[in-house]
């Protein structure tokens, strides 16, 4: 379709794109309008591939033809770099945004009946951390990540870019009760693998064959960690061994180094 040209940040039709950087506005406005914004041409690609159905495009005026073969007929927008800045609140130095619409949410049940091994995440609401452990759980062989309720939004700009749009390829459900989430993991066949640096955990390549068979790997929240609870739920507290007095990592490296050592099994 020909680029419609958009000259003013108060366009109604780009309503979808406005305030990108203030998250509470976006948390308002993207989930109950069930649509996500995906930033740059790869993860706009991987969102097409993953079969999310466009709503509409926004790019730099100059790089209209750089998505001119997507499929669809959404509604595709142009600007200039300052209208852009105006319209989202930051300079889109990579000059390509593109509005989608959400998917019907999975049931954790529906993630876990295809899975062998996954990611349970507690609490953890920083969008960086998000994004770069659902590219570590694709790069390392993880089936499937299952949030608690407080967890941040997968879907969220800054989480989709950080993960190169891999949070498209790992199948994801939030749990509504927590921590029950945990006996219907652990039903489910699953060995509950809590990381902590407790005194009490034991180094993680010398988990069982029985432990590596199916396993969830527990994490918390940067800082605090797992709760006492989601803790007391699961099957073994498990530790990184680590040198010159450090205690932890940062949650999403400490995902990283947990999800290719059960790699490592097949």
């Amino acid at each position: 379709m020909p680029a419609e040209q958009i000259t003013s940040p108060d366009d109604d039709r780009i309503a979808d794109y406005r305030a990108l950087t203030d998250v509470e506005l976006r948390t308002k406005w993207e989930p109950p309008n069930g649509l996500f914004i995906a930033e740059g041409e790869l993860v706009i690609r991987r969102a097409v591939r993953a079969g999310y159905r466009l709503r509409s495009v926004l790019v730099d005026e100059k790089r209209v033809e750089q998505l001119a073969d997507l499929p669809g007929d959404a509604p595709f927008y142009a600007a200039t770099p300052p209208v852009l800045e105006s319209i989202t609140g930051f300079h889109v130095h990579r000059g390509v945004l593109a509005s989608f619409h959400r998917k019907p949410p999975l049931s954790i049940a529906d993630v876990l009946s295809a899975s062998r091994r996954v990611a349970v995440l507690e609490g953890l609401n920083t969008h960086t951390n998000l994004g770069a452990l659902f590219r570590s759980a694709a790069a390392f062989g993880m089936d499937a990540v299952v949030l608690s309720p407080d967890c941040a939004d997968p879907l969220y700009r800054r989480a989709v870019r950080v993960s190169m749009g891999e949070v498209f390829a790992i199948p994801y459900a939030k749990a509504v009760d927590w921590p029950g989430a945990l006996d219907e993991i652990r039903a489910a066949g699953f060995t509950l693998l809590a990381m902590t640096p407790a005194a009490d955990s034991v180094p993680l390549q010398s988990l069982t064959s029985a432990q590596r068979a199916r396993p969830a790997v527990l994490l918390g929240a940067e800082g605090p960690g797992l709760t006492r609870r989601a803790l007391a739920a699961s099957d073994a507290r498990v530790a990184i061994p680590m040198h010159r007095g450090v205690d932890s990592l940062n949650v999403a490296t400490a995902a990283a180094v947990a999800f290719w050592e059960l790699s490592r099994t097949d």
